[in-house]
């Protein structure tokens, strides 16, 4: 099939958010899109360059108003607004529109779960019904039927890609999973709060929400949906002095007779046709370096010093493949177009 003439209309809502930002940046060098809006409503009737100077010079069109975009030109949209606040404007999108939402608002499939962890009653029951998590690895055969695509978040994608395929093989127990991350302060959004300043994260590192992130209902039902029963975690999110990445750290306990190595053959040969899961060789471990800017994830498995322990070891960036960069693969698949497209970017090192 001869991809060369998919031109695919796309629009960017939230475009002032480092996720908008990221994604702008990739639809760039996509051979298949063409950037047709930007949305911001703070920041309308200015360019994207007067907010990110790293953008100008690029044709890019001006920031405008929701109200203001022209869906008869649009094929996919990629919403990048906060959490709670998508619902609603997803609701007003024309049903023609690929929607890729890459807010909370549509990966939860129990409605009573989101109310509970987003503190209010979901807003568009309807589409989250037809809403399908775009985690790419774990339901390619979904996506590419689908007009709602929820994005994964970035602390989920981390944790979910070692440990779905041990799960669903039934080759770790259940229980205990302890999941540690550490990520870096683009995670936590361009808005100006106290714990984000430099002077609050330089040269220090600090856990927050032990036990009550909201990403943990979203692990939760991917894990569960794995091990074909219900799945606790316990997950504690860290803030790291840097910019990008995540290194998630998970304890688990292999069933009897299994390895590291045996763990980390069964992860090779489940992501073997993954174009950007990459499991480490032997006792090799992966830096959040490793895959700083790209759209890869990289899985380490390490023998434990107690019997049966395994440490799984993950890194991504998460505002690639931890948001702009899946938000991409989501949309290749869904417009039939390789999933690799315009993400075969190599790792910025040093």
């Amino acid at each position: 099939m001869d991809h060369h003439h998919v031109r695919i209309r796309s629009l960017v809502i939230g475009a002032s958010g480092y996720t908008g930002a990221e994604l702008i940046r990739l639809l760039l060098t996509h051979p298949n899109a063409e950037i047709v809006g930007l949305v911001a409503d703070k920041s309308a009737g200015n360019t994207i360059d007067s907010i990110y100077p790293h953008l100008s010079d690029r044709g890019l069109p001006t920031i405008v108003t929701l109200k203001e975009v022209d869906f008869s030109n649009v094929d996919v949209a990629f919403c990048c607004l906060p959490h709670g606040t998508t619902q609603e404007v997803v609701a007003a999108i024309p049903e023609h529109i690929t929607v890729i939402d890459l807010s909370a608002d549509f990966r939860l499939h129990d409605l009573d779960a989101y109310a509970t962890w987003y503190d209010h009653p979901h807003r568009a029951p309807q589409l989250q019904a037809k809403a399908v998590y775009g985690l790419v690895e774990i339901n390619k055969h979904l996506i590419r039927n689908t007009r709602l695509i929820a994005n994964p978040g970035c602390y989920p994608t981390s944790a979910i890609l070692p440990l779905y395929p041990l799960l669903e093989s039934k080759l770790i127990q259940t229980t205990p999973i302890i999941i540690d991350s550490k990520s870096g302060i683009s995670g936590a959004g361009r808005s100006a709060t106290q714990s984000s300043l430099f002077c609050e994260v330089n040269e220090s590192m600090k856990p927050y929400k032990i036990g009550n992130h909201r990403h943990i209902p979203e692990i939760e039902q991917a894990l569960s949906r794995a091990a074909g029963e219900p799945i606790e975690i316990d997950f504690t999110p860290q803030i790291a002095p840097m910019t990008r990445g995540i290194l998630s750290t998970i304890h688990v306990e292999a069933v009897p007779g299994q390895t590291a190595q045996s763990l980390r053959d069964h992860l090779k040969q489940y992501y073997s046709n993954a174009s950007f899961v990459i499991v480490e060789e032997g006792d090799n471990l992966p830096s959040t370096h490793a895959v700083y800017g790209s759209n890869y994830c990289r899985i380490a498995v390490a023998k434990g010093r107690t019997k049966n322990r395994i440490t799984l070891v993950s890194v991504i960036d998460n505002l690639v493949k931890g948001a702009s960069g899946q938000a991409i693969q989501n949309m290749n698949i869904c417009f039939g177009l390789p999933e690799t497209t315009g993400l075969l970017i190599p790792p910025l090192y040093p």
